[in-house]
């Protein structure tokens, strides 16, 4: 049986289902191959044969002359059985098979799924799927995904697999968009008839370009094979899972999507914890926490701080760090007197730190600039959660991105209110510097907590 590694780094593809029709997926696939400069060598799979974008259509894999290592099928359902057969006559290593209609639709198409399940068995070939968009290998500019663009092969350090079809594909599209979030690997796994969650975990926790792993998944084949792997994995890297069918009406709706079956969530909550991974709520707070932890140090503790100009904001961010287990961290004496220096009611220099009106009578950059590096050096305060309005002028926001770049020794978080059009071009400049922002501080913390719950389970398991 071939090794996930060795399917991942694929060097020559074979693609099913490709036509003169640049609309077809298959066809727009191996555009974008070419497109984006794919070191290997391309061949089409096409019963008429023919030609597009400069690669060759051959009728069957066996007329193709160089050695395949990844084959990729965009092709109906029953078409798969024979195209496998003949992708283990020929060796290939692994199959992509992005088709639906296997097990997920009932009927024939489980018994399609069990054929593949077989045949995978007799030949030693991996397969991604059914019903998925596939890999990515950023390392060698390997892409599955006909929907993908140039900027999801810009090589980044966090791996991520989903149990999914089309969703891994929009997702990592979404993910990439940000300029100091990219993938080293993508995994797609579908319906999950041979390569499963505990498979990529395991890949993704060894792979050198990756450190952080992302997941989405919606049941586990192996529940002790995914626990031992987790373990492991964490030792290593953080994880961070969303998990879908949380409620029962969505747990019985996985069974439609990918063929999944049903877990007891309750139960697999305090698994999840037991191992060290961070589970998560919603897409927003996945991404928000992967941003964290390519981005900033891990805390050092559960100390945080807020930086803010407004009393409705500190209170529900104290709400949020108390439900999250977090704790105010408390102000040295030195600090404080640090803090005097710009803010002049000693109530307003406690934690939270309130900056208003203080920041209109001194300056913005001056107040904010001596709270940050005062708040940055009391070594009580294991991270920082600075709460503002936004500026017409970006520019205003350097002198603290500098700051918190010499410093580097403890994670700061950004949320800004204020005109759209604002705010959206602050947080571009904000994380153009490589410093996490949220739109509302409660996210920030949250991040903040999955940081420090990982900081301080990874030397236990």
């Amino acid at each position: 049986m071939y090794s996930i590694k060795e399917v991942m780094d694929s060097k020559n593809i074979a693609i099913f289902g490709v036509s003169g029709n640049p609309d077809k997926p298959g066809t727009m696939l191996l555009k974008f191959l070419k497109d984006t400069g794919f070191r290997g060598k391309i061949a089409g799979i096409n019963p008429r044969g023919g030609w597009m974008h400069g690669v060759d259509f051959y009728s069957r894999l066996d007329e193709v002359p160089f050695q395949v290592d990844l084959a990729v099928m965009i092709i109906p359902p029953k078409a798969v059985l024979d195209a496998l057969k003949d992708c283990a006559r020929k060796n290939v290593k692994g199959v992509v098979i992005s088709t639906e209609g296997f097990a997920e639709a009932g009927g024939i198409g489980v018994e399609y799924q069990k054929e593949v399940r077989r045949i995978l068995s007799a030949s030693g070939m991996r397969a991604f799927g059914p019903n998925t968009l596939g890999i990515v290998n950023t390392a060698t500019g390997l892409s599955t995904s006909y929907i993908a663009d140039k900027r999801i092969l810009e090589p980044g350090n966090i791996g991520f697999a989903a149990q999914s079809g089309i969703f891994v594909g929009a997702f990592l599209r979404y993910l990439t968009s940000f300029k100091g979030l990219k993938i080293s690997k993508g995994l797609g796994l579908g319906n999950k008839v041979d390569v499963d969650e505990s498979d990529a975990l395991s890949y993704l926790a060894e792979d050198e370009y990756t450190d952080a792993i992302g997941m989405y998944i919606e049941d586990i084949r192996d529940g002790q094979r995914f626990c031992d792997e987790a373990v492991k994995a964490v030792r290593k890297k953080p994880m961070v899972l969303l998990k879908g069918g949380r409620t029962p009406l969505g747990a019985r709706s996985t069974s439609s999507h990918t063929a999944s079956l049903a877990m007891n969530d309750r139960v697999a909550r305090g698994v999840f914890r037991q191992m060290g991974i961070l589970r998560v709520a919603s897409i927003d707070e996945l991404l928000g926490t992967l941003k964290g932890f390519c981005w900033m140090p891990l805390p050092r503790g559960p100390n945080i701080a807020l930086i803010t100009y407004s009393g409705a904001q500190a209170i529900m961010s104290i709400d949020a760090a108390t439900e999250s287990g977090l704790a105010l961290a408390k102000l040295k004496s030195k600090t404080r007197e640090a803090l005097s220096e710009v803010i002049s009611s000693s109530s307003k220099t406690r934690n939270p730190v309130d900056m208003f009106p203080d920041m209109s009578a001194g300056g913005f950059e001056k107040t904010t600039t001596r709270i940050l590096s005062s708040l940055l050096e009391d070594d009580g305060v294991d991270g920082i959660v600075f709460i503002s309005f936004g500026f017409p002028e970006s520019e205003n926001f350097r002198p603290l991105m500098e700051i918190i770049k010499k410093y580097n020794k403890k994670p700061v978080f950004f949320s800004l209110l204020g005109p759209r059009e604002e705010v959206e071009a602050n947080k571009e400049f904000i994380e153009d510097h490589g410093v996490p922002f949220y739109l509302f501080p409660e996210t920030a913390i949250r991040v903040f907590s999955n940081m420090r719950s990982y900081a301080a389970i990874r030397d236990y398991i």
